[in-house]
């Protein structure tokens, strides 16, 4: 898939996408700080939420308090919003420094603002990844989605992504799993293949909630392409998602490490030319274990292999060489030739 100039596949390195989310507070300037902060990190892509709570939720939400605030949903939500203009401006100010900008819309008032500001792409939150009515509306904007798939099973994903692929758009799925912190005990890091498997059109990637790096790393390796975590500039902020927000150094190095282990997973398993030196040192050359007369027939306790590698013969043919009959005689730890055995063919050591 492509957002914006930004191709997303396995052959590329990964997207790392820095969710700022509600972390600023409802602070246009706080959030500003963030968005430089994480292209000062050398991130390619903000995240925010855009949230009209009138239009997301009911009163009902006014009685509803998150596992990780001291207030209801709506008051976290009623606060912590930015209003249209300073999204507008957040928007302009990211793409002034070179960043790519997406939101994730609560509503479907909200994703029909994000569609006017001409959003790059949409972000559907694992809260909304099975409100297929609104997935539909997202989708028929035209614009790329990456949809968080966390509390849903695969069964449970099917008729959202049918709505994606009936809507004919790119898309990505994350892995998910929505506790904030999440702990390794329930994380699930076969949930990549699971949903590659299962969703073969889909781009996958992970949206990590845990404690510190480890897990969106290791999500690379087994072929996550997108790798969202939450971000602030600093963890001394007050907030629900500030406990599982990477701080600008921690991203720095994800982008870093996620990129190294991407390259790593491009290699085949070949000799690099980059060892052929130690190769040549590292490997053993087969030597006679002791001294033979000429016209002596070769047994296993006759040889052995020493380094270095220098040798004619390498350790690969030892077996080849019990049986074959010396044309000289040789010393031990003398390195063997193929001119010195008969009965066995020479063969090009690999």
């Amino acid at each position: 898939m492509k957002i914006a100039h930004r191709e997303i596949s396995p052959t590329q390195p990964p997207l790392v996408v820095a969710e700022i989310g509600i972390n600023h507070g409802g602070s246009l300037e706080v959030a500003k700080g963030m968005v430089l902060a994480a292209a000062k990190a050398g991130c390619e892509m903000v995240k925010h939420q855009t949230h009209f709570v009138d239009d997301e939720m009911t009163d009902e939400a006014k009685a509803i308090f998150p596992p990780n605030a001291d207030k209801s949903i709506w008051h976290v939500m009623e606060e912590c919003a930015l209003g249209k203009d300073d999204e507008i401006e957040l928007k302009r100010y990211a793409e002034s420094l070179g960043m790519i900008y997406i939101s994730t819309p609560f509503s479907r008032a909200a994703a029909d603002f994000l569609a006017e500001i001409g959003v790059a792409a949409f972000k559907i939150g694992s809260g909304e990844c099975n409100h297929v009515p609104l997935i539909r509306h997202i989708a028929s904007f035209g614009k790329p989605v990456i949809m968080s798939t966390g509390m849903q099973t695969i069964d449970s994903l099917r008729p959202s992504v049918e709505a994606l692929d009936q809507a004919g758009i790119e898309y990505a799925l994350l892995e998910c799993t929505n506790l904030y912190p999440s702990p390794p005990e329930i994380v699930s890091l076969q949930g990549i293949g699971e949903l590659r498997r299962a969703f073969p059109k889909a781009v996958i990637g992970f949206s990590d909630h845990s404690i510190g790096p480890e897990m969106a790393i290791a999500s690379v390796a087994l072929g996550a392409c997108i790798l969202e975590r939450h971000f602030t500039d600093t963890r001394y902020r007050k907030g629900p998602d500030i406990p599982c927000s990477m701080d600008p150094a921690e991203l720095r190095f994800l982008i870093d490490r996620s990129r190294e282990v991407h390259t790593a997973l491009m290699n085949p398993k070949v000799r690099t030319a980059p060892e052929e030196d130690v190769y040549r040192f590292a490997r053993g050359s087969i030597v006679a274990d002791r001294d033979l007369p000429a016209g002596h027939v070769v047994t296993e306790q006759d040889i052995w292999a020493r380094r270095p590698g220098s040798g004619e013969i390498s350790v690969q043919h030892f077996d080849r060489l019990v049986g074959a009959r010396l044309t000289r005689s040789v010393r031990r730890n003398q390195q063997l030739r193929w001119s010195d055995l008969d009965g066995v063919a020479p063969l090009v050591n690999t």
